[in-house]
């Protein structure tokens, strides 16, 4: 499918003839695109073409045609890079021939294996390989096994899949963990030298029962502000920058990293074990280094002053969220009676969160409540159950903990003037604004949006349509108009949180950004200057800052502009740690959600030919989407099982509509599907409509008086796929940090010894001991 990436209303910029730049990415069919350098629209490129390259090989092509609607066509002139990236596959025999069955479908065609080339493996298994002759026009490529990873069905064979096929680097350089392993075993006294102790202060922790790292504690109790009632919230983030020295070698595994990524029963840590568990996890009853953001919280919720500084901390109790919640819900249960010396503690937290909660309606954040799921694995790896994730206040009050701790972060790197990053999620493009605004006219919601919408906005049609029976769909809709967050140096704002700066400082244990933050926000403390190093940019990164500085560039026979200044080389910088750091955020989800589908995908094998009710999730071109009641597992009912029935694809309306019987399919709509087909090199589940359920749907859309009118698009008869599940779901924050739900956490201090303890560690320095208001606007 092509993805017009051009400003509405224009023609990207390309002529016959005119020669690109781009990284190709290919698909399952045998076509391809190259995704240019300069943000304009993708070029096509043929399956003839794509025969002589690759997959996320980087090239140059010449555009020979467009089409009807003005979209080009490329011919690859040059193949620029070929990234050194391995191969992984299932080895198979055909007629006396061994080739590898790429297990990512986007590199269309088989590599061949010479006799003498296949090593141990065996056929079936799924092996690496090393490209020894690169794809032509009229032959295939040709490669080595340098590495046999085992059978599909072995335990963990999913994740050794997903690391490799999306190059998520899985091991320490030995230079790393040479380096880890000379680090202390626990704080040493020249450690402790100008911080602040607050070992004396009840600070805790509150996260997973499986969590092993945890990056930060809270305290909280009420304090006047002003002559009003109001707490001192304290949030401890592990000092992780103590530690791992820019440049140092943990600096540039972690950087390459740039984040921790979450597996089913695995985690592959951005950090050496003996840091992420062991000298920076803020682990109970051990002393640990933090950096500290402390804060005056209004009874509206309100950060009325702040402070950072480094200091020593002494965690008081490990707790869970079942913990807390349950103590919250009965402060004289059996759960409260093992922590009485916390429960007052906790009773203070819950008390500021409640105030931060207003604050953040008084905003307009938007906060949609979303289902995720958590897939329970036995020794095996195999699953057990897929159950959803409940939250409870105990994960509310962290997270709007961690959130006016990122704030106020943001803001005093703004202060400070100096360069940093920011976590910038900007409003919705023209172009999805008119999309959301023709669904909701077509579904007659009776609200809208302007052309400068605000968070404000989205959270009152999420509110008035929150009883509809289509709330779920409506709400698809909103989240779905959304951009992605990122990392850049520009601020510009985060939409869904609804704050004028944000960034993230709460967990640099598992987050490149943060690690970042707290080296600023060290060197504003200390009056000096962070210097960022010029730090790699490889793969999507690399693309994307050519197409940034290519946009400050003059075209060919046009002056440039006075007003636009080129960026500095440490504006550069920041930008590609920004890219890189994004690039690598999508990279951990893209390997995570891989590793679930296939482990549905073999969960469901188990189930063929059983019969679920299920929701519809989306709606396309080519059939709909159903999430199963029981079991959380979404597949496809191709518009083939929908009956012998023409139905076209109503955009606006987001659903499927029969011509001659009216029935409507749309997200929301209910209906009983039986677990056709699974497709576990495809990640793919289809199901097939139980008649019953269809009649039973029909029979219902006509009962509640559903029109057959609505403007679609063109009519399709039942059969052949078309395009792909991606091209119909926009790109948008995770639900998580547009609910305002980041996974930030906090920390805590009685208030007698932490205004002394502060004044003595800090007398005198600068900025340090200073209660900063923070800025509005």
């Amino acid at each position: 499918m092509y993805n017009k990436k051009s400003t509405p209303g224009t023609q990207p910029a390309t002529h016959l003839s005119q020669e690109i730049e781009g990284s190709v990415q290919g698909h399952r069919d045998g076509h391809g695109f190259v995704i240019r350098d300069d943000g304009e629209g993708d070029i096509y490129i043929p399956p003839n073409e794509m025969r002589a390259v690759l997959h996320k090989d980087r090239v140059r092509v010449r555009i020979v045609r467009q089409d009807r609607r003005g979209r080009p066509e490329g011919r690859v002139v040059e193949i620029i890079e070929r990234p050194p990236q391995p191969i992984i596959g299932r080895l198979l025999q055909e007629s006396g021939v061994w080739l590898v069955a790429p297990e990512d479908k986007r590199y269309g065609q088989d590599v061949l294996i010479p006799k003498g080339a296949t090593g141990a493996a065996k056929p079936g298994q799924v092996v690496v390989v090393e490209l020894t002759e690169p794809p032509a026009l009229f032959g295939q490529p040709v490669g080595r096994i340098t590495e046999v990873l085992g059978e599909v069905d072995d335990p963990g064979m999913e994740i050794e899949i997903a690391v490799r096929k999306y190059g998520v680097p899985h091991e320490f350089s030995a230079e790393c963990l040479a380096q880890a392993k000379d680090l202390p075993d626990k704080v040493r006294a020249q450690d402790k030298k100008r911080r602040v102790d607050l070992t004396d202060v009840p600070l805790v922790t509150i996260d997973g029962e499986d969590a092993r790292d945890f990056d930060d504690a809270v305290y909280c109790e009420p304090a006047k502000v002003g002559r009003s009632k109001g707490w001192r919230l304290l949030v401890a983030i592990a000092d992780v920058s103590h530690y791992v020295e820019t440049g140092s070698a943990i600096d540039i595994d972690a950087y390459d990293r740039a984040t921790s990524v979450y597996f089913p029963r695995r985690v592959i840590p951005m950090l050496p074990e003996k840091l992420s568990n062991g000298l920076c996890s803020l682990n109970p009853e051990v002393e640990r280094l933090c950096m500290v953001c402390d804060m005056l919280v209004t009874a509206k919720g309100e950060v009325h002053a702040y402070q950072f500084y480094p200091a020593v901390m002494f965690s008081h109790a490990r707790f869970t969220y079942t913990e807390v919640a349950a103590i919250l819900a009965n402060t004289r249960g059996p759960e409260a009676s093992k922590r009485k010396d916390r429960v007052k503690d906790l009773l203070n937290l819950h008390d500021v969160y409640r105030a931060l909660l207003i604050a953040r309606q008084a905003r307009g954040a938007v906060d949609f409540e979303t289902t995720e799921t958590q897939i329970v694995c036995d020794e095996n790896g195999r699953i057990e159950k897929i159950v959803p994730r409940t939250r409870n206040d105990a994960h509310k009050l962290i997270e709007e903990a961690m959130l006016a701790a990122n704030v106020c972060s943001a803001d005093f790197i703004a202060q400070g003037g100096q360069p940093g990053l920011f976590r910038v999620h900007e409003g919705p493009t023209p172009e999805k604004q008119e999309i959301l605004r023709n669904y909701l006219k077509a579904m007659a919601v009776g609200m809208t949006i302007g052309d400068d919408p605000k968070p404000g906005d989205f959270q009152a049609i999420a509110t008035a349509t929150k009883d509809r029976p289509d709330a779920q769909q409506i709400h698809t809709m909103l989240l779905r108009s959304m951009q992605q967050a990122i990392y850049t140096p520009i601020n510009s704002g985060h939409f869904g949180l609804a704050f004028d700066a944000y960034t993230h400082f709460t967990s640099p244990i598992r987050r490149y950004p943060d690690l970042l933050v707290h080296r600023v926000i060290k060197a504003i403390l200390s009056k000096t200057k962070y210097a960022l190093p010029s730090l790699p940019t490889p793969g999507e990164a690399h693309a994307k800052l050519a197409k940034r500085l290519a946009a400050r560039v003059a075209a060919p026979g046009t002056k440039p502009r006075k007003d636009v200044k080129p960026p500095s080389r440490d504006t550069q910088a920041w930008e590609a740690a920004g890219l890189h750091c994004s690039a690598n955020e999508r990279r951990a989800d893209e390997a995570s959600r891989d590793v679930e589908a296939w482990l549905k995908c073999k969960y469901m094998r188990e189930h063929l030919g059983e019969e679920y009710s299920g929701v519809v999730s989306a709606a396309t071109s080519f059939g709909i989407f159903v999430t199963l009641d029981a079991m959380y597992v979404e597949g496809l009912v191709h518009i083939t099982e929908l009956g012998g029935e023409y139905f076209k694809f109503d955009e606006a309306r987001q659903e499927l509509r029969g011509e001659r019987t009216g029935i409507r399919y749309a997200i929301g709509a209910r209906v009983r599907v039986q677990v056709s087909r699974v497709d576990l090199d495809g990640r793919k589940i289809d199901f097939r409509l139980v008649r019953e359920g269809e009649e039973l749907l029909g029979r219902a859309l006509k009962d509640k008086g559903v029109g057959t009118e609505g403007a679609g698009g063109g009519a399709r008869k039942a059969g052949g796929r078309s395009g792909g599940r991606k091209a119909d779901k926009a790109a948008g924050p995770s639900a998580t940090e547009q609910a305002g739900l980041t996974r930030e956490r906090a920390a805590r201090s009685p208030i007698q010894s932490l205004k002394a303890s502060v004044k003595k560690a800090v007398a005198g320095k600068s900025s340090k001991g200073k209660a900063r208001k923070p800025r509005r606007g």
